[in-house]
């Protein structure tokens, strides 16, 4: 793949659509090898829907990105479930030589292997074997010869992949979750909110950033036990009451002194306020300096140009908005990757683009400064940055140098 491929539209698998926040990220086959279970199958139809979920129907595709074939395989799975026997890759097998290795996959995993594609083509465990001819390549080796690495794995015990286990009132990141997300599953009182609050320690200052491993408390733990059980101690002893004093005179009252008169108030000079120091209207996307230049001309681009400025920065960097004004796009955009499009109030449009996570909606209102995603390499991304464009619409295509806008308005680069 050349260092900057030609924008080109190539839709993503659902698993890594992510929470729209960041993020304990991963893709649905990087779980774990399970032990051997049940048989599981599914007909050929179903391994093309979910092959046109996940790749388009491209069984050949590989965009770069870690994952490849039409079933979007991760190599460590393609190794693990013995794809190797048929190619190096899962694209450069053929599509029975991915879908044999996709059934071994979905005999040991089942069908949250592909958690979202899964759903929409319908696949279970339960099916009938397809009707496929995977040795039409070189093959893996003979099941007599296999068996010692079958029964290896029969005997291994890992870990499930899926929603963390719950102990007492204790949840354990996995692959792919977000505060959000445990919050909804786990019926967590003030939604995740509460739960950050909860795990501010163990989280850090970024609530959009949970790791996988990391040990979350679901519930507060219980306040004012100690104080009840001293009052109901206290309830049931008897009281002693106080033995009664016996009647004394009450002493004559002072005389009151006579009130001080008041200071008459001295006049004081007026002061001037202070104005407070109004917060920028305009900041950069990123603390980072620039990369590919806007108007860069080459045949990597679609339109002959580079229609941004690059921004080379680490995957899950903060992005903010270079200024005020509402979302009007968050979500995936093909070449483009996960990108967000903001609409500001003097008629031009901000896009931030190959985001690895996003932390806003469409239809929001969003600060200067405002966090709007973090930098990734999602897309046709030669690694990970931010693309920035300045437009005068929506629309691509539309686009002004975003350097001397950002200059502009006071912003240095």
């Amino acid at each position: 793949m050349t260092s900057r491929g030609r924008h080109r539209r190539y839709r993503p698998s659902a698993v890594s659509r992510a929470s729209l926040t960041v993020t304990a990220s991963g893709a649905g086959l990087a779980i774990p090898l399970l032990g051997a279970g049940v048989a599981a199958a599914a007909p050929v139809d179903t391994w093309e829907e979910v092959a046109e979920c996940e790749s388009n129907g491209r069984w050949d595709i590989n965009t770069g990105n870690g994952f490849f074939g039409g079933l979007q395989f991760q190599q460590s799975t393609w190794e693990s479930y013995g794809g190797t026997g048929y190619a190096p890759r899962a694209d450069l097998a053929t599509r029975d030589q991915q879908i044999a290795v996709a059934e071994e996959v979905l005999d040991g995993q089942g069908p949250q292997a592909w958690p979202a594609c899964a759903a929409e083509a319908g696949l279970t465990r339960d099916g009938v074997r397809p009707a496929i001819a995977p040795a039409d390549a070189p093959g893996p080796a003979p099941a007599a010869e296999r068996a010692p690495a079958a029964e290896e794995s029969a005997t291994r015990t890992s870990t499930p992949a899926g929603r963390g286990e719950r102990a007492g009132d204790l949840y354990e990141v996995v692959r792919g979750d977000t505060l959000s997300g445990i919050a909804s599953a786990k019926d967590v009182r003030g939604g995740w909110q509460s739960l950050y609050e909860l795990n501010r320690r163990t989280v850090g200052g970024d609530p959009d950033l949970i790791l996988p491993g990391q040990r979350l408390a679901l519930r507060a733990p219980a306040e004012g036990g100690t104080e009840e059980r001293e009052e109901e101690r206290e309830a049931a002893e008897p009281r002693q009451e106080p033995a009664a004093e016996e009647p004394r005179e009450a002493p004559e009252p002072e005389p009151a002194p006579e009130p001080e008169p008041e200071p008459a108030e001295q006049p004081q000079g007026e002061r001037e306020e202070q104005p407070a120091e109004a917060a920028p209207a305009y900041t950069a996307p990123v603390s980072a300096g620039t990369g590919t230049a806007y108007r860069s001309s080459g045949g990597s681009w679609s339109l002959g140009y580079h229609t941004g400025v690059d921004f080379p920065v680490p995957t899950g960097t903060s992005v903010k908005s270079v200024a005020a004004g509402t979302v009007v796009s968050a979500g995936w955009a093909g070449s483009f990757g996960y990108e967000v499009i903001v609409r500001h109030p003097d008629g031009h449009y901000s896009q931030y683009a190959h985001l690895s996570a996003i932390s806003v909606s469409e239809g929001q209102s969003v600060t200067t400064g405002r966090q709007v995603g973090r930098a990734g390499s999602t897309g046709n991304s030669s690694g990970p940055h931010l693309h920035f464009e300045i437009r005068t619409g929506e629309g691509f295509g539309s686009d002004v140098d975003p350097v001397a806008y950002l200059r502009g308005h006071g912003v240095s680069l």
